[in-house]
């Protein structure tokens, strides 16, 4: 396998990976909302969380060390640790569909989460909590992908290093590269950093803290002007889920969940503070056989 200028899947999307689908629970006026990326028949998943000031949910089970080996969705959320009820909305809507981990009396879907801190953008008493989750889940399909502010990108925001005056909107996105041998990586993030974010061939700065009229702050002018400020600040995070097409081992997920960590660095200044609650997840769908040095390119891959 050879990484030189890969394509981008048909959709650019994290859907690019079959099996993989994608909805969204929506509130502008409140400005939150929840993404959840439905993964029922992946083979393996595990998670990374990076950040000084997380807030997660059934991490642990994830852990190449224990028991379960998968998930079968993935919640990201706004509402701070009031948003991680969602997830329990869509555990409901698996068990309607007789999708989970097997147990002597019915399924029990697996389902880890992340959340953003959006409390202060919008109203502050509105968060997702477990029929919005489940109104996610019902409504994930595979296909194209809302992006920008939907979602659990509702409420999001980046460049706050500069004071709150200043931020920038933040949301989803999501993008996708393939191979000749036909491996798919997709990615769907949801960026609600304190840094400012950058296009990482060139260093530029394409949201920042607003500046001049026409020009954004990079990150030592944003420190210069509010380093007081951020000192403080716990409300930050970005969450990345990487899927793959390729068959891999629990414990190569691990990897490939440390290494979109590497994704974020590359973009995001700073990345990983004490305020933020950055964490990743990926999970394979197994579906293409790779040979075991293909596992470098893979996680490459990731990293884009």
């Amino acid at each position: 396998m050879r990484l030189k200028s890969l394509p981008q899947g048909p959709r650019d999307a994290i859907t690019d990976v079959q099996g993989i689908r994608v909805g969204h629970w929506t509130n502008r006026r409140a400005g939150t909302g929840c993404t959840v990326v439905l993964c029922e028949g992946s083979t393996f998943a595990a998670a990374d969380a990076r950040g000084g000031a997380p807030g997660t949910r059934e991490l642990a089970t994830l852990d190449p060390a224990n028991v379960e080996q998968t998930c079968h969705a993935i919640l990201l959320s706004g509402g701070s640790a009031f948003g991680l009820s969602a997830a329990d909305g869509v555990m409901r809507a698996l068990e309607e569909r007789g999708v989970g981990f097997t147990t002597a009396t019915g399924p029990v879907p697996i389902v880890p989460g992340a959340v953003i801190y959006d409390l202060g953008l919008g109203k502050a008493t509105v968060r997702p909590g477990p029929d919005e989750g489940y109104r996610a889940a019902t409504t994930a399909k595979g296909g194209r992908v809302a992006e920008g502010s939907v979602g659990a990108g509702t409420g999001a925001t980046v460049a706050k290093v500069a004071g709150p005056e200043n931020i920038v909107k933040g949301g989803v996105g999501t993008a996708s590269v393939s191979t000749p041998e036909g491996v798919v990586v997709g990615a769907l993030a949801v960026v609600n950093a304190i840094g400012v974010i950058t296009e990482p061939t060139t260093g530029e700065v394409v949201a920042g803290a607003r500046g001049k009229p026409g020009r954004f702050l990079g990150l030592e002018e944003s420190l210069r002007a509010r380093a007081a400020f951020i000192a403080s600040k716990m409300e930050n995070t970005t969450l990345v889920v990487v899927a793959t097409n390729a068959s891999l081992g629990h414990g190569q997920m691990q990897r490939l969940a440390y290494q979109a960590h590497n994704g974020i660095a590359r973009t995001i200044l700073p990345a990983h503070t004490s305020g933020d609650g950055d964490t990743t997840f990926a999970v394979s769908m197994g579906t293409v056989e790779v040979q075991p040095q293909d596992f470098v390119t893979i996680g490459l891959m990731v990293t884009l």
